[in-house]
């Protein structure tokens, strides 16, 4: 059977479930000598939440992702904060639509492909850690950019970035240069609370499905079509 917890979680899915679970140990055996009933009815209580919240965090759902070769899909779960066309003169070199995905705590912190693509570069900048609801996260933050290129035809170069938020510290990268990935296959997460970016040429033929304060998913939900 599938354990639903991504294996990018490791080693917090082992470790904080069971500091969680050895302290809602050690609380009801003090409790029972120097706690009132409700005292420790309430301790437990949050402590379960808070074991609960941690093996959610890490849940790893599956999911039938679309194989339409004219869209690209969502590189993450969460809300989409900002839509803009900006320049982008690293890689793509030219303008772009640059789509910006906010990870909250509750989200599924697993990001995937927006298409079948090969990975030409991958860049990680130290940074700072600001809220990564603002778009000035992506350009200041920790961050971990994928210079891909499209392998189905227009073969675009595209990027993804993966940012750090306030509060997380830990991007995890699980691909390597030269790598081949599928349409929202798996290529690794951020870890608590976070940001995550798509770079896609600003053409004519390419339009965005999506606008500000959308709920999208990680492999499932198109943001862009070429049309």
């Amino acid at each position: 059977m599938r354990v639903p917890l991504t294996k990018y979680g490791w080693p917090q899915v082992a470790i904080f479930p069971t500091i969680a679970l050895g302290a809602m140990i050690v609380y009801l055996v003090l409790g029972v000598l120097y706690l009132s009933t409700w005292a420790i009815i309430s301790i437990e209580a949050v402590l379960a939440v808070v074991l609960i919240w941690v093996l959610s965090f890490f849940r790893d759902p599956y999911r039938l992702c679309p194989l339409d070769k004219n869209l690209l899909l969502s590189p993450a779960d969460g809300g989409v904060t900002d839509i803009e066309i900006v320049k982008e003169n690293d890689f793509i070199g030219e303008h772009v639509i640059r789509i910006g995905i906010f990870l909250s705590i509750f989200d599924v912190h697993i990001n995937r492909a927006p298409c079948n693509v090969k990975v030409e570069r991958i860049c990680y900048k130290k940074g700072q850690y600001k809220n990564a609801m603002s778009p000035e996260s992506g350009r200041v933050n920790e961050s971990n950019d994928l210079y891909i290129t499209r392998t189905d035809s227009p073969e675009d170069r595209l990027i993804v970035r993966q940012i750090s938020g306030a509060i997380a510290r830990r991007i995890v990268c699980a691909t390597k240069e030269g790598q081949e990935l599928t349409g929202g296959e798996k290529f690794g997460m951020i870890k608590f609370g976070s940001r995550t970016e798509l770079y896609v040429p600003a053409r004519a033929n390419i339009k965005c499905l999506v606008q500000i304060g959308d709920k999208v998913k990680a492999g499932l939900t198109p943001l862009v079509r070429y049309e």
